[in-house]
């Protein structure tokens, strides 16, 4: 017999996508209905095919970018293109997605007194002046750069959820998320594991932007989607934001020869000029979700990239 005291309703948008996936299997497995709504446009039915015939998961395609109407306890805003190359194919709708899309969901939350979670991320500190990133820092964005139609879309729809929190009372949860990766990565979005472990099992040459110098914090996706989840479930006291990633910071270059390392390769490295605007440093200071949370990565990058890696070669 279903606990209906215990089971919510819970929306996921973006939820065929890489983070939304995962989100959806762990609130199913917790016993919750979970309604998925997405438009598809870099999310893959694939993704959550196996939760198709599960009776409390159903599937809605629906673009954000229009009102919704449904009723549900609670609301994660997953849905907006997060890899360079799919946010900058479509710059506009990439905005669209992050400003009408956060208007809709919460104009959502507001009619149907619904907790709202928003998967912001750590573009919203763009190239970061100090380091590591803490949550009180205003960050360093270009807003006519070539990567701003994401971070100023994430920080926009940031100002949205406080403006509504604090005009309308909405209960809002804002989490910054770091690098995250893991398996139903999509092959061809342009970020670094995926490139990296595609183009070893390949032995192509593996592509370095810059002089590989440059860093990033990596944190695997079952322990993104843990800290999402306890952020949705503090008090209304938490808004966020709250940044969730690991704090083990590593190269571009040591990442790249850890991947050839693991999968036996034969690629070599090449190097190509940095993107405009990419950041020299990312990694979160999580100091924050240590204390509300009790929430810190446990999956260190050598774990995580095998059980990426296992993924990668059942689908390619």
């Amino acid at each position: 017999m279903e606990n209906y005291d215990f089971c919510k309703r819970i929306l996921v948008t973006g939820g065929s996508g890489f983070l939304g996936s995962h989100l959806c299997e762990k609130l199913l497995d917790q016993g919750h209905e979970v309604l998925c709504v997405d438009n598809f446009y870099t999310g893959r039915r694939s993704n959550v095919a196996h939760l198709i015939s599960r009776p409390s998961f159903e599937i809605l395609r629906h673009d954000i970018c229009f009102p919704l109407y449904v009723e549900v306890d609670e609301i994660y805003n997953l849905a907006c293109p997060a890899s360079p190359d799919h946010y900058q194919y479509d710059p506009v709708q990439t905005t669209k997605t992050s400003v009408h899309g956060a208007i809709n969901m919460l104009g959502l939350a507001k009619r149907i007194k619904a907790k709202i979670l928003q998967a912001s991320t750590s573009e919203v500190y763009g190239d970061p002046e100090i380091h590591p990133q803490e949550e009180s820092y205003w960050g360093n964005v270009n807003p006519i750069g070539l990567r701003s139609c994401y971070d100023e879309g994430k920080r926009c729809a940031e100002t949205l959820f406080f403006d509504y929190y604090r005009q309308n009372q909405v209960k809002i949860k804002v989490a910054r998320i770091f690098n995250t990766y893991g398996p139903r990565m999509h092959p061809n979005d342009g970020r670094v594991v995926s490139n990296f472990i595609v183009q070893a099992m390949k032995n192509e040459d593996i592509t370095i932007y810059g002089d590989g110098s440059q860093s990033r914090s990596f944190c695997y996706v079952d322990d993104l989607i843990d800290g999402l989840i306890k952020l949705m479930n503090t008090g209304d006291e938490i808004t966020g934001p709250v940044n969730l990633g690991n704090t083990k910071e590593f190269t571009i270059l040591e990442l790249a020869t850890k991947t050839v390392e693991l999968l036996g390769s034969k690629s070599k490295l090449i190097y190509q000029p940095l993107p405009e605007d990419d950041p020299c440093q990312r990694q979160p200071k999580i100091d924050m979700a240590k204390q509300h949370l009790n929430w810190e990565p446990k999956i260190q990058l050598e774990e995580g990239l095998k059980k990426t890696i296992d993924y990668f070669k059942g689908i390619i």
